[in-house]
This record gives structure tokens, sequence and C-alpha cells, in this order.
């Protein structure tokens, strides 16, 4: 009994290593774009036929993917928080400058600014690099990541500030609306 105990352990254990190892997300796959009959719907998709059957097929090359999504985040992020180098407030700027209005004795505060929120940045713009002597015995720097992994990363960024953009447009609506309130007064 303890020995089919054993064998049915070391069995499942084998099984998992080869789904683990055969489901890996970074492992490279082949996959087949050809299609018959094909004609061009825009520069990435094609209309065609593949194994019988009429596909739309949108083929991309992933180093503009990733490109597109990684710009797209950066300025997300600086719409949300702006950017000190080109002198832009962001959302965050505009609702920190408005509550400073609000508090303004002529507007009816008392003269000190209320504030909880801290300026929280998702992306980690600066990365961290080996360094030492590569094949042609140049010293660089160098970081690595999954290509699967920083995709990922740089979808929950995208989601954290789609998520905070809306939360600072409507809190910047909010205080305007206040502040409009106060002067009108």
């Amino acid at each position: 009994m303890k020995l089919l105990f054993t064998m049915t352990v070391a069995l499942m254990t084998t099984a998992t290593l080869f789904t683990a190892c055969s489901t890996n997300p970074h492992k490279v796959k082949d996959v087949e774009t050809k299609m018959n009959n094909t004609s061009e719907v825009n520069g990435s998709t094609s209309l065609g036929v593949k194994d019988g059957y009429m596909v739309v097929q949108k083929k991309v090359m992933m180093n503009e993917e990733l490109r597109k999504l990684q710009y797209s985040v950066y300025e997300l992020e600086d719409r949300v928080y702006g950017n000190r180098k080109y002198g832009s407030l962001g959302l965050y700027g505009v609702l920190r400058d408005c509550r400073l209005q609000l508090s303004d004795t002529k507007n009816g505060g008392d003269g000190k600014l209320k504030w909880t929120e801290p300026i929280d940045r998702v992306t980690e713009k600066e990365e961290e690099f080996k360094i030492g002597l590569d094949e042609e015995k140049k010293l660089v720097g160098i970081s690595e990541e999954y290509l699967a992994d920083r995709i990922k990363r740089f979808k929950g960024y995208e989601s954290i500030l789609n998520k905070r953009q809306d939360e600072y447009e409507e809190k910047v609506a909010i205080c305007q609306a206040e502040l409009k309130t106060k002067q009108n007064e």
C-alpha cells in the first residue's frame, strides 16, 4: 500500500513537471500565420482562409506592441501626476492648486492647505542593471525581464492609472465646483 502511494505521488509529480514545462508562458511557441486567399484589411489585419475556415488575422510585431503599451502608460501617468521635466501639473497638480485656492481666506478658507494624498507613481522608470563585461569585453549594464511578465506589469499599471485618472477628474470637478460657489458668495 505504501509503495502504491509513493508511486502515485511520483507519477503525479512527474506529470506536474511536464505540464508546467509545456505551459511555461516564457517559452517561445511556433504560431502558424500562413493563410490562403488573403487580402489585407489594414496594415496588421488580413482576411483569408485557414484550415478551411474564413479567418480575420491580426499579426503584430511584439516590439511595437510593447513600445506602444509603455508609451501609453507613461503618458497616462504624466496626465495623472504631471511631469516636472516639461512643467505639466497633471490632474494631481490641478487638484492641489484648486484646494490651495479653496483654503485661501478670500475664498472663505482658513489659509491652511488640507491635503492628505501623497503622489503615488506606479511605474518604476529606474531599472536595476547588472553591470559587467559583455562578450566583446565592453563595460555594459543590462536588465532582463520576461516579455509576458513585462506586458502583464504594464497592463496592470494601465488599469491602476485609468482608475486614478477617473478619481482625480472627479475630485477636480468637485473642487472646482466648490471653489466657484465660494467665489460667487
